[in-house]
């Protein structure tokens, strides 16, 4: 029979930022996430580091650990935390410690972690807890790896109970080096054991193939070696000896060159010379004659006498007999003799323990010490289940306390758009130009960030803030969503305060302006027409100013002169007052014009003209940082930061608005509005804005009419009853009496 298809969990969503976000609120929701469409999540992956959030955690979570959590790997943490759990509603409660009771045994994994954190909080002497929490993981950490078998597979001298054990485990230490134990401690591992055996074994097997042949390899027992040493230690020597006497027997007259010129001894004769004369070491061993033989007792090179002793006592004597001289044909006999040894010592094997010596390590062989060294390793091993169990346990504390805050600052940004708990990519906060912004990230490379989270559409601050003399630093940006910007400009000094109140001082580094409010907006197109006509006064005062310098200058450095004639006069040019005529009828026309456009209107009408100029000129400004306010996106920000946002989440006005505070007096406050040193104002400009506020109204009350109907009192009436037309005689109900 088919499985009986399943219900889809049934979701719900909140809109937050433009869009459609989901809501987490309880443990089946989060154990659903692999059914809930990807499209509907607000980002796919975030970095590691950089979070307010435990690294150590997010390295759980962050599985082929390459400094990213994504999707498929929050959606594994949540399962597995989900698996361990009796009730995974657990997970969203986000305690700071696990229940005994919460967890489920009913699992090999889920009863092995249960009875690990029973054992831990029994070694801590807490065996009624019923709870577990990360201190006391801490401690358990240190109670397994103080053990002497600890689960890492190394062992230590503590790891073995008889004394024979431990010297084997102290002389592998010795001749192969350590491995560092879980508890901080060296030890061996079971390579070193294998290689130290093997090396055992070699050596012996190297020094069984000298005593099957001793005849050949060992000619003079245990003296062979230093006869071998002492040929060694003059080798080339006496070839070069043996050599100088053949060309010296080919031809007499390469005698002088072979035994070196009188005038080569000058250098070494000029100064003070040791016994051996170890100057002369570059000098032949002997003098050179045709078939000559080596002398062995005088007539050698002073800084050779030693070594040829050496030769004579060792390897001379012992082999060939008591001799004075060493022909030729002796010197081959006696390397011939001992070349089996040298070629059995270069093929030299289990080096590392030859220092043991043969005794001991065919004594080590013939022991069970090999057998209880590899039993030691693996009862050592056996404990890693115990160990990973602590480390199970501690895993599930962590994925129970934090693993809801990252899936709401991941599937969904409750955290950012609720505003109760700062998001975890939220750094701190920075108090800048009367203004608190919430929205501030840390970044590596602000210069890189820029590039990306300067299409996000907002007006971003990029702060330098440095802590105790500089001695900690961090790179910050922060979004300003609300006032102006007329004082944000690089080196500008602020105070940024982060996630634990730490106070860093805070300096502009970098601007990506965008528009900050639609007010700002108004006011621009005046600001940027003050700023010019600021810039033209300046540059002109300069100009004027400097010119004046460089009379005077010149004045003061000029040689006295007589008076010069005064200059004759120009004669009158008429065209200058046809070129006045012409402007000031230009500016006749144009304000003719002006005011012939303002006559169309009515008097109560010309400042809504006057306001709808403002608005001619302010409305492009206004519609342009409009649109942008709409288009600012958190995305770019956070990708440059290393997120991968799948949403748009808007930062509309009145999101901006939360995101930076302005200043506002606490409620109940009162103001003492006396200030000292405030400037002294004239009346007559509110005179004159009280006068024309007058006129208007007047103005609109007549145009309108209603001036007309107000009562003036009855002589007032009656004449507005009866001057209807005053060039028409009065007409009357009552003609006056005829004459009689």
């Amino acid at each position: 029979m088919p499985d009986a298809p399943t219900t889809p969990h049934q979701w719900r969503f909140f809109r937050a930022g433009g869009f459609d976000q989901v809501k987490l609120e309880t443990g089946a929701d989060l154990l659903n996430l692999d059914q809930l469409d990807q499209k509907l999540w607000v980002a796919l992956a975030c970095p590691v580091h950089g979070l307010h959030f435990d690294p150590k955690t997010a390295g759980l979570i962050d599985t082929d650990h390459d400094g990213r959590i994504r999707a498929p790997e929050l959606i594994a943490a949540v399962k597995w935390a989900g698996a361990m759990l009796k009730d995974p509603d657990d997970l969203v409660r986000a305690a700071d410690s696990v229940s005994l009771d919460a967890i489920d045994d009913t699992t090999p994994e889920g009863r092995q972690i249960l009875e690990t954190a029973r054992l831990i909080l029994a070694h801590l002497g807490r065996p009624d807890a019923t709870a577990i929490s990360l201190p006391d993981i801490a401690d358990a950490d240190k109670m397994f790896a103080a053990a002497p078998l600890n689960g890492d597979g190394v062992i230590i001298l503590e790891s073995a109970s008889e004394d024979a054990t431990r010297g084997i485990i102290r002389e592998i230490a010795d001749c192969m080096g350590t491995v560092v134990d879980r508890s901080g401690n060296p030890g061996i591992d079971q390579e070193k054991a294998d290689a130290f055996f093997a090396a055992c074994e070699a050596f012996d097997a190297w020094i069984r193939t000298a005593q099957q042949d001793a005849e050949n390899i060992l000619p003079l027992g245990d003296r062979t070696a230093a006869a071998v040493a002492a040929v060694k230690a003059i080798h080339g020597k006496v070839d070069d000896y043996f050599g100088r006497c053949r060309l010296v027997a080919f031809d007499p007259r390469a005698a002088a060159l072979v035994n070196r010129k009188e005038e080569d001894y000058a250098p070494i004769t000029a100064k003070e010379l040791g016994i051996n004369v170890p100057e002369a070491a570059d000098f032949p061993l002997a003098q050179a004659a045709p078939a000559k033989p080596l002398p062995l007792d005088s007539g050698v090179n002073p800084a050779f006498s030693d070594a040829v002793a050496a030769l004579r006592e060792n390897a001379v004597k012992p082999i060939l007999g008591v001799k004075l001289q060493l022909t030729e044909s002796d010197w081959a006999a006696l390397q011939a003799k001992l070349a089996p040894f040298e070629k059995w010592d270069a093929a030299k094997a289990g080096a590392p323990v030859e220092k043991l010596g043969v005794p001991r390590v065919r004594g080590i062989l013939a022991g069970s010490g090999r057998e209880k060294i590899n039993a030691l390793i693996v009862e050592d091993k056996a404990q890693d289940a115990a160990v990973s169990a602590v480390a199970g346990v501690e895993k599930l504390i962590r994925f129970v306390a934090e693993l809801y805050v990252l899936c709401v600052n991941f599937v969904n940004f409750k955290d950012l758009y609720a505003g109760e708990v700062p998001a975890v990519f939220q750094a701190g906060v920075l108090f800048l130009d009367q203004r608190t912004c919430h929205l501030c990230l840390t970044v590596e490379d602000p210069a890189r960030h820029a590039a990306m989270a300067g299409l996000a559409g907002a007006y971003l601050a990029y702060l330098d803030c440095t802590r105790h003399g500089g001695a900690e630093k961090l790179s910050i940006v922060a979004v300003f969503s609300q006032g102006d910007d007329d004082n944000l400009m690089v080196g500008r000094n602020g105070i940024f305060y982060d996630r634990h109140w730490r106070d860093y001082d805070a300096t502009i580094t970098k601007i990506v302006s965008n528009p900050v409010s639609l007010r700002q907006a108004f006011w621009t197109p005046y600001k940027k027409l003050v700023r010019v006509v600021e810039e033209h006064v300046v540059k002109r005062a300069s100009t004027a100013d400097a010119n004046a310098g460089a009379q005077l200058s010149t004045a003061a450095t000029a040689p006295a002169a007589a008076p010069a004639a005064a200059p004759a006069k120009n004669a009158f040019d008429p065209s200058v007052v046809a070129l006045g005529s012409v402007a000031l009828g230009a500016l006749a026309t144009a304000f003719a014009t002006f005011l012939g456009f303002l006559g169309k209107f009515a008097a109560w009408q010309l400042p809504l003209v006057v306001i709808g100029i403002l608005l001619i000129i302010s409305g492009p400004s206004m519609i342009l940082a409009y649109m942008k306010l709409r288009q600012r996106n958190l995305g770019p920000i956070l990708d440059a930061n290393g997120w991968a946002i799948n949403a748009r989440a808007k930062i509309n006005v009145p999101f901006g608005e939360r995101l930076t505070e302005i200043p506002h007096l606490p409620p109940g406050s009162t103001v003492d509005v006396s200030d000292r040193y405030a400037e002294k104002t004239a009346v007559w400009p509110k005179l004159l804005v009280f006068l024309f506020l007058v006129w208007w109204v007047l103005a609109l009350l007549y145009d309108t009419g209603v001036l007309n109907h107000i009562p003036l009192g009855k002589s007032s009436v009656g004449l507005n009853q009866n001057s209807t037309d005053s060039s028409k005689p009065a007409v009357t109900n009552n003609p006056a009496p005829a004459a009689k």
